[in-house]
């Protein structure tokens, strides 16, 4: 699935709209950008557990391992995912439909070229393959930011297009063509490859609202849009 990662009172209802849309397993690799610089270009956690309100999600060890032996790209790192959020507010939904489940968490770079995310992609799916369990590919990303409404709808649907075909190269370059502030291309890319890599057939956009259809605030606004993956 693609889901948002803002505030819950805006980014919330497309969030739940697009988990609630499909069957939650118990085994997750969750995808992010990082808001601050850091050091690795794409940093896994392969150690330890997070905790929200609704208690603590153990990360997925084995899974990780795996994923991580695919690429030396990808950097065992800790330090990259303390101070970032686009990762964890995925949980609480998550947890909401299913207590005991397990994560990869995977955290990128905001300056990573299109064969990079590529090669993230087909480790994931790799890594899956090899795991041998029902895995979720959760993408964390918000759409463009602080324009007015029917800008950001406008440009979002551009790239939202590339989504729904599976078109990770597509994606990759309408972004950056057309000058989209989607803060998680980049994990959305990759998970596409992982997806095609994986067997998907189509995608579906679940939802799509800006901020501006909670504040009132159409002026300067974020997009956010769920779709799921099959």
């Amino acid at each position: 699935v693609v889901s948002p990662h803002a505030g819950f009172e805006y980014s919330g209802p497309v969030a739940g709209a697009v988990f609630s849309s499909v069957q939650i397993p118990d085994k997750f690799v969750i995808l992010g950008p990082s808001h601050r610089a850091i050091q690795s270009r794409i940093a896994i956690m392969k150690e330890g557990d997070w905790e929200t309100p609704l208690g603590l999600v153990k990360i997925e060890s084995r899974l990780a391992e795996l994923i991580l032996n695919q690429s030396p790209l990808i950097t065992e790192d800790e330090i990259a995912h303390l101070n970032e959020h686009s990762l964890e507010v995925q949980l609480p939904f998550i947890q909401y439909f299913k207590k005991d489940v397990s994560i990869v968490p995977i955290c990128l770079s905001y300056h990573i070229s299109f064969e990079e995310l590529e090669e993230l992609g087909k480790a994931i799916s790799s890594g899956i393959k090899e795991f041998k369990e029902e895995v979720m590919i959760v993408a964390s990303t918000d759409m463009s930011h602080y324009v007015e409404h029917e800008v950001a709808k406008k440009k979002d649907f551009l790239a939202i297009e590339k989504i729904l075909n599976l078109d990770a190269k597509g994606l990759f370059d309408t972004v950056q063509h057309e000058d989209i502030s989607m803060c998680g291309f980049q994990p959305t890319t990759s998970a596409i490859v992982a997806s095609n890599e994986l067997g998907a057939k189509k995608a579906t956009l679940v939802k799509y609202q800006t901020s501006g259809d909670t504040s009132g605030n159409y002026h300067e606004v974020v997009g956010y849009a769920g779709i799921k993956i099959n």
